[in-house]
């Protein structure tokens, strides 16, 4: 009899809310058990982070010292690594503290911060080891999971969606919050993949699927300009969730040097 293929769920520095999406698959979930050996996933129980898997998921980013040694023994162990979500894929939330004094934060909480095991930065898991494919989004969606096992366990390459937020809210008949609401809204330049979510209930996207397809940042930066934002609110529109992602990377830093040059 054939070995089942072995899949292992890691979690480094984040929230726990892609492993939930993942937990939040439901039905499909147990139909994946029934494929798959299931060998490590703290979150729903199976606890083995040495074993040797066919692939390994990761969620959270790397934040200490213990962090990145870990994620080299989970890549030495995998056929496929593949990141889970906003955090590991370009840094999630906790990479704004490298947009800030990270040390001062740490004296200004911590009675004794030498004790504080924390890299100087937060990075994302490709600037440690080689990763074989990324899921975006804050947190991911099941389907994309289940998108990705499926075809790496047929031995196909999988396939990352990169439309626009646009495209979606355009589906699902939303009214366009940028153009109608003038509100700061990355949907233009933001992949899909959370089904316009914040759009659809008046809200400006935050960009959390990552960049899109040929994302027109420059063009987007200067219609938020037009909105009255300060060059300093546009960059941090861009260095938010993703802030690695390239393309986001590349124009907050853009927008944040026009407001240095204005301090």
């Amino acid at each position: 009899m054939t070995a089942r293929p072995r899949i292992a769920v890691h979690k480094f520095s984040s929230c726990d809310g892609c492993q939930l999406a993942f937990l939040n698959a439901g039905e499909d979930l147990l139909t994946l058990d029934r494929l798959v050996d299931m060998v490590h996933f703290a979150e729903a129980g199976p606890v083995d982070e040495a074993a040797q898997v066919d692939i390994a998921f990761v969620e959270g980013s790397i934040s200490t010292q213990a962090d990145a040694e870990r994620i080299r023994r989970v890549r030495e162990r995998s056929g496929f690594l593949v990141t889970l979500g906003a955090c590991a894929t370009a840094g999630g939330l906790q990479a704004l503290r490298n947009l800030a004094d990270g040390a001062g934060w740490l004296a200004g909480v911590y009675a004794q911060p030498e004790y504080i095991d924390s890299l100087a930065t937060a990075t994302p898991i490709r600037e440690h080891v080689r990763v074989d494919f990324e899921l975006w989004g804050c947190p991911v969606n099941a389907r994309q999971v289940l998108a990705t096992v499926r075809a790496l366990l047929f031995g196909v390459r999988p396939v990352a969606d990169h439309q626009k937020v646009c495209m979606e809210c355009k589906r699902r008949q939303a009214v366009c919050v940028l153009v109608t609401g003038r509100r700061p809204c990355l949907g233009p330049v933001t992949s899909s993949g959370c089904g316009a979510l914040c759009p659809r209930f008046g809200r400006d996207c935050y960009g959390c699927f990552g960049p899109s397809e040929s994302p027109n940042t420059d063009a987007l930066g200067r219609r938020f300009e037009g909105l009255g934002l300060t060059p300093e609110s546009i960059a941090r529109r861009f260095l938010f969730i993703n802030s690695h992602a390239e393309a986001f990377a590349e124009a907050g830093h853009k927008w944040m040097g026009k407001h240095d040059e204005k301090a």
